[in-house]
């Protein structure tokens, strides 16, 4: 059977496409950055990871006001990369598993999620911009992608609870399923931050090292705000952070964290964690914690 041997909570910000795609990987602004998901990408690397389910959000790329959906989820065999208006990325098309996507559409559809179902749509920064700092792409990536896009742009907008609800029924459909893959639920989005309005350019760095703490040793807590809690706290654009809370739905009550790297520099504290069940054996390389901020 399917198994989740893992979880990964990160920041999708744009730029970091954009300085990868630069090669600005040991520019003194972005080092504390790239070199913070070095330890991801061996983590995944030493526990042979065949599957990636990323929770994300379109940014109006695949979808627009007109029609946005509350939970999308990809069907195809491949995924093209979209064009947000910097040129097309050097990135092979990311890759999918029919079968699997299948079978999560259908569990997560009996366990009563109305899902939009779309197939082959092009993914966009939501999901593309961490995953080749944590994948190896060349000449190909080395697993699939379940992509799950939740909308957290158009009001009225999932609550927190329902987010881990679906977590918890990502959970059931994964390890229902036949075939023995070695799965990490991804989640994204956030820190805090707002690109817009009277707050642009806010942070809230002690709300984001709470939220981290409550997200690890009680979610429960954080299901029971609501969005304009989530905004107050942290921004507008900080309600990214229900997307997190789906991603935690998918693991065991108890976790431990064995990387972390918070790094703020641009608009957002650009953050990645990875945790395990407390139950999982300890991986063969348990990356060290790291708190940078600027």
């Amino acid at each position: 059977m399917a198994k989740i041997i893992g979880s990964i909570g990160t920041s999708h910000v744009p730029t970091i496409g954009v300085a990868y795609d630069k090669g600005k990987q040991e520019d003194p602004a972005w080092k504390p950055l790239f070199d913070g998901y070095k330890p991801v990408a061996k983590w995944l690397e030493d526990n042979k990871a065949d599957v990636l389910v990323f929770i994300y959000n379109d940014h109006a790329t695949t979808f627009f006001f007109d029609m946005y959906p509350t939970f999308t989820l990809g069907v195809g065999e491949r995924f093209p990369i979209a064009d947000e208006g910097a040129g097309l990325r050097n990135l092979p098309h990311i890759r999918g598993n029919v079968d699997l996507q299948a079978h999560i559409a259908e569990s997560l559809v009996n366990d009563e999620f109305d899902l939009t179902i779309t197939q082959n749509k092009p993914i966009d920064h939501g999901c593309a911009s961490p995953l080749p700092l944590m994948w190896p792409h060349e000449p190909d990536w080395p697993g699939v992608v379940v992509p799950i896009a939740v909308n957290v742009l158009q009001y009225p907008l999932p609550t927190p609870r329902r987010c881990y609800k679906l977590g918890k029924a990502l959970r059931r459909a994964i390890e229902s399923y036949p075939e023995d893959l070695r799965v990490v639920v991804v989640g994204t989005g956030g820190l805090s931050h707002q690109i817009h309005g009277e707050r642009t350019g806010f942070n809230n760095e002690e709300w984001d090292q709470e939220f981290l703490e409550l997200l690890q040793h009680n979610p429960e807590k954080l299901t029971e705000l609501t969005h304009a809690d989530y905004v107050r706290l942290g921004g507008a654009e900080s309600v990214e952070q229900i997307m997190w809370l789906a991603m935690r739905g998918a693991m065991p009550e108890k976790i431990r964290k064995i990387h972390q790297n918070y790094y703020l520099a641009t608009t957002t504290a650009m953050t990645v964690v990875v945790y395990e069940g407390e139950e999982e054996t300890t991986s063969s390389a348990v990356a060290s914690n790291q708190s940078v901020t600027v």
